[in-house]
Formats: C-alpha cells, sequence, structure tokens
C-alpha cells in the first residue's frame, strides 16, 4: 500500500516538475498559459491602453483582432520554431497563439493562451509550409515516438512567452513618449 502511494505522489510531483521546467502554467482548464500582472504606479490608464496598442501594431506576426472600450485587448499571434541539427536550421512549425490583455489605472495584465501547433514540411519546390491549416494543442500527448519533439515545441514556446513578456515590459515602462516632429519650413525663393 506504501509502494503505489509512494508511486503516486512520485508520479504527480514528475507531472509538475514537467509543467514547470517548460515554463508554461497550467490553467483551470487544463490549458497551457503564460499570465503576468504589472503595477505601474502613478501611469493613468488611457496612456497604459495607447501604449499597449502601439506596442501591438509595430508586431509583424500579432494581428490586433478588437480594443474594447472597456480596457480590454486581444489580439492573434503566431511564430515560428526551429529545428538545428549541428549547423543548419530549419522551421518545424508554427505556434499559433491568443494575447489577452487588460488595463486599469496604474497597472495592467496579459496572459498567452491557446497555443496550438502547426508542423511545417517541405514543397515540391523546397520551401516549407504548413501541412494542416488546424492546430494540435500544445497541451495533447503525442505518444512516445514524438515526445521528444513535442517537449522541445513547449520549451521553445515558453521562451518565447517570456521573451515577448520580457520587451511588452520594457516597452510599457517606458517613461518617454514619443514626440510628433515638427516640419521643418522650407523657403522657397523662386515664388513670392
Amino acid at each position: 500500500m506504501k509502494i503505489i502511494l509512494l508511486t503516486v505522489l512520485f508520479f504527480f510531483s514528475c507531472r509538475a516538475a514537467i509543467a514547470q521546467s517548460e515554463g508554461l502554467a497550467i490553467n483551470e482548464n487544463g490549458k497551457f498559459i503564460y499570465y503576468e500582472v504589472v503595477k505601474q504606479e502613478g501611469t493613468s490608464k488611457d496612456l497604459l491602453k495607447s501604449r499597449l496598442e502601439a506596442y501591438l501594431k509595430k508586431q509583424k506576426n500579432l494581428k490586433l483582432q478588437s480594443v474594447g472600450t472597456d480596457s480590454t485587448v486581444l489580439a492573434k499571434g503566431k511564430f515560428v520554431i526551429n529545428k538545428t541539427l549541428l549547423v543548419v536550421s530549419h522551421p518545424s512549425g508554427e505556434v499559433l497563439y491568443n494575447f489577452n490583455a487588460e488595463v486599469k489605472e496604474g497597472k495592467y495584465r496579459f496572459w498567452l493562451s491557446d497555443f496550438g501547433f502547426i508542423p511545417y514540411q517541405r514543397d515540391r519546390y523546397g520551401n516549407f509550409v504548413a501541412t494542416t491549416a488546424k492546430a494540435v494543442p500544445l497541451e495533447e500527448n503525442p505518444g512516445k515516438l514524438n515526445e521528444g519533439q513535442w517537449k522541445e515545441y513547449r520549451t521553445q514556446t515558453a521562451q518565447y512567452a517570456q521573451d515577448f513578456a520580457t520587451k511588452l515590459k520594457q516597452h510599457m515602462a517606458n517613461e518617454k513618449e514619443a514626440e510628433i516632429p515638427v516640419p521643418t519650413q522650407k523657403v522657397v525663393s523662386k515664388s513670392w
């Protein structure tokens, strides 16, 4: 009886350790999520929202879906996962995700969720293209054959989420606002 109990406890602790080592938390629905709340004392809600919108518009792989009147922002994004063998690297697939953010007076929160993987393959021209339009959730168990690759996809996804969060926080903490350049007056001496 004690052996069974120890085995069960060991199994659950290993599963929790795997999820934490991959860097993504699991929400109440069993999905991977990267969630963070950031406080910025003395910053107005409108300023935080405008900074957030400006950052999202700069991103190439992130499409702004909606900006709510209640200070919510929704976007869909994707990034490519590369596979490296020795020195050569090639894309092995892309990960689709949802970005959600909410802004309040002096703080904001954001989360990346609904991660789904789309594998790539070479087409007849040698380009890497998506094999399907439907993404496989990263939470699914791929089986023993692809377990190592799937773990690497999860690790790269967690690294991307952490890098994305770092860049977003740096942009949102930027004290200096972008100034609109004043156009210089040109003097035309031919017409008067």
